[in-house]
Formats: structure tokens, C-alpha cells, sequence
């Protein structure tokens, strides 16, 4: 996945109009080397594209890809290597890092979560708790990591949370004003208790949001339930106890931590002679 609009602006925030001097000072032009893009610690690979680009939108194209996203890697691995002009590989190095540790620390997250819930027929989904400008590609790394997205937007969708229902009056009449003005649109609906759980099923939504239960209410959520629509699990959920929630048989785990509190999966950039 590739967002050249984003590249072009991450480096002109770079140079600001001018040039990196301190390249232009050390290094006359003409020299050529090869760069290895390494993983400096273990996780899952996201935005390989993306520095791709970044590397070709400066000049360079000779870029060997030595790893998708998706994979999981050891600390010490290749990534992807770059030959060519010195300057262009030293302009594009920070940005091109920065979208792989960023999209790399978000699918190494979400693996983690992933990983942790194995075995049960739960899903973990992210949020809209984005970067402003890099929801595509935070949602892309996301899937990378085995997680699955929720809505892209607020047009793809409803979701009637708790200021809604206060705004409306009611559960019920939510529910009611978003159907008749949205016939066709998928709509999932927040509840706190159990007596707004029961007083929703009626309405037949296609989620509900099931916002700071315990595992053991939310137990009692899938059996009041039964089937009849998806049940999501939000607030209070840790890796700790993560599996605790996904063993009841909620259908999703929402995670927000997955894009706005990743950390930056280490990734380095080693020149050598070429």
C-alpha cells in the first residue's frame, strides 16, 4: 500500500524549502553505495512499500525487497537493500524509517494480540484512534498483523455510542432515527447493561458494542444473545486479559491501543561500500 501524496509531504516537511546540509557538506555528489534497510529487534513487517516509494520518489531505483509485509522476522534481518547515489539514500533514510517503524510497531502489536486470543473464534479489531492523514495505512498495517479493521470511516457505517443515545433520548430511538434515514447502512450500537442489551435485540443491529463489561458479562451478553448478531467487546481489555474476554464468545475484541499507542518497531539503515 502507497500514499505518494504523504511521501511527497513527509519530505518536503524534511527540507523545509532548503537541503540537507549537512550532506551536501560531508558527501561531494558523486559517491555511490548500498544501503541495507535491518530490523534491529523481532516483529512483523509493515510498510515495505511505502519506504519503497520513498526511496524511488528521490531518485533511486535499484531497491531489492527482500521481505513482505506480514512476515514476521528475527532482529538482524534484511529487509530491503538500495544502491545508488549517496545523498538521494541519505534524504530518503529518516522517512523511509519512519513508515516502517510506525506501520512495523502497529502489525507487531497487533500480532501480539493476535497471538494471545489464538485457538477461539474471536477477532481483534481496531478503532478510528488514528494518526490524522494515516488511517489507510495504520489500518493497512493492522491487517498485517492479523488483526481485521472496523469501519474506515464515519460514512462506511453507523455506530450509535453513548452520546448519541443520550443526544436521542433512548436506545430505541437511536436506533430508530439512524434506520430511517440510513435503510441499507450496517449499524452497531453501544450498550452498557444488560437491560439496554436486551432492550436492543429487538431491533435486530448488526453489532452491538459491549462497553466495560466484565468477561463475565459479556458471557452472559452471548448467551442472551444467541447468535442472533455480532457482539464486539470495548473498554478495560489487556493482553491479560484479553483471552478471559475472547473465551466468552464475543465475535471481536476492540482495541484502539493497536494504532494510537504502538510502539515503533526498531528498524535501522547500515551504508556500505558498494
Amino acid at each position: 500500500m502507497i500514499d505518494r501524496e504523504l511521501i511527497k509531504r513527509a519530505l518536503a516537511e524534511d527540507l523545509d524549502g532548503g537541503q540537507d546540509i549537512t550532506s551536501v557538506a560531508t558527501v561531494s555528489g558523486n559517491e555511490r553505495v548500498v544501503a541495507d534497510f535491518v530490523s534491529r529487534s523481532a516483529g512483523v513487517i509493515a510498510g515495505i512499500d511505502m519506504a519503497r516509494a520513498v526511496l524511488e520518489e528521490v531518485g533511486l531505483s535499484e531497491i531489492a525487497v527482500l521481505v513482505a509485509d506480514g512476515a514476521k522476522v528475527a532482529k538482524g534481518t534484511v529487509l530491503m537493500s538500495v544502491r545508488g547515489d549517496t545523498r538521494a539514500i541519505l534524504l530518503a533514510e529518516r522517512t523511509a524509517l519512519n513508515f516502517l517503524g510506525h506501520l512495523g510497531g502497529i502489525a507487531t502489536l497487533t500480532r501480539t494480540w493476535v497471538e494471545t486470543i489464538a485457538g477461539t473464534t474471536c477477532a481483534i479489531r481496531d478503532t478510528r484512534k488514528t494518526t490524522p492523514g494515516m488511517r489507510v495505512l495504520e489500518k493497512y498495517a493492522v491487517r498485517m498483523g492479523g488483526g481485521t479493521n472496523h469501519r474506515m470511516n464515519l460514512s462506511a457505517g453507523a455506530l450509535i455510542k453513548d452520546n448519541h443515545i443520550a443526544a436521542a433520548g433512548g436506545v430505541t430511538a437511536a436506533f430508530n432515527r439512524v434506520r430511517e434515514k440510513n435503510p441499507t447502512a450496517e449499524i452497531e450500537i453501544e450498550v452498557d447493561t444488560l437491560d439496554q442489551l436486551a432492550e436492543v435485540i429487538s431491533l435486530k443491529p448488526d453489532c452491538v458494542l459491549l462497553d466495560n463489561m466484565s468477561p463475565e458479562l459479556c458471557a452472559k451478553a452471548v448467551a442472551l444473545v444467541a447468535g442472533a448478531f455480532k457482539l464486539e467487546a470495548s473498554g478495560g481489555i489487556s493482553l491479560t486479559n484479553a483471552r478471559a474476554y475472547a473465551e466468552t464468545g464475543v465475535d471481536y475484541l476492540a482495541i484502539g491501543a493497536l494504532t494510537h499507542s504502538a510502539p515503533v518497531l526498531d528498524i535501522g539503515l547500515d551504508l556500505r561500500a558498494e
